[in-house]
């Protein structure tokens, strides 16, 4: 089976920073560029931080509010040395928190849940910066073809790897869901195929009733 890879899923022209970028242009930055952060490179264009649009908020947070309505929020000193930053270096959200070109979907999508961000940039072997990768980036896998799906599926799958014929398992699928139906030779097969289904690229959901001619937990025969 072929997983999409993040080198195939980034952004390849990435608009940086460096360390001294001043606070209004980086504000430029991600408004001429329709951006919502930018990576912060060094010399050798390795990543040192990202910049945010809610790493530059702090600064209009930390201000006095004319109206008297809200209070001036309460910040800790971390907090407090962004918010009066001025330069990229001063303002980022560092270390950078990246990714490598070869890694999986599911392999970027759990970097970013683990640490809470929403973007990586991705690295060569020498740290470089080659593109970016968004969480918008990885949903993009779920957009694929149903037909392209229940073809890996079924050739790639069930055909392929775990050599059934398509009249004994067939897979049907609709808006990303999955419903498998046939019958397989042992039970301890179906969590098999159920598992190595929900790992195919765009899949939501697999769902469906198959059943068993042996039930090899038990030494058994029978239906699930």
């Amino acid at each position: 089976m072929h997983h999409r890879t993040v080198e195939e899923l980034m952004s390849r022209d990435v608009v940086r920073a460096r360390r001294d970028t001043p606070f209004k242009e980086l504000v430029r930055l991600l408004e001429e560029n329709g951006v919502t952060a930018v990576p912060v490179v060094d010399e050798l264009d390795r990543p040192l931080g990202v910049v945010s649009e809610a790493d530059l908020l702090r600064k209009s947070a930390d201000q006095a509010d004319p109206s008297g309505r809200t209070p001036i929020p309460h910040l800790e000193a971390w907090e407090r040395a962004k918010a009066e930053g001025s330069r990229a270096e001063e303002l980022m959200s560092a270390p950078a928190v990246c990714a490598r070109p070869e890694w999986t979907v599911v392999e970027a999508a759990r970097l970013m849940e683990t640490q809470n961000v929403k973007r990586l940039p991705v690295v060569d072997e020498t740290d470089r910066l080659l593109g970016i990768v968004s969480r918008g980036d990885l949903l993009r896998v779920f957009l694929r073809r149903d037909e392209a799906i229940r073809e890996e599926i079924t050739g790639d799958l069930l055909r392929s790897t775990l050599g059934l014929d398509s009249r004994d398992v067939s897979a049907e699928v609709r808006d990303g869901r999955v419903t498998l139906a046939g019958t397989v030779e042992y039970r301890s097969l179906i969590p098999v195929i159920e598992q190595l289904c929900r790992g195919v690229d765009g899949v939501v959901s697999v769902s469906g009733n198959l059943s068993y001619r042996k039930d090899d937990a038990r030494g058994a025969s029978g239906d699930s």
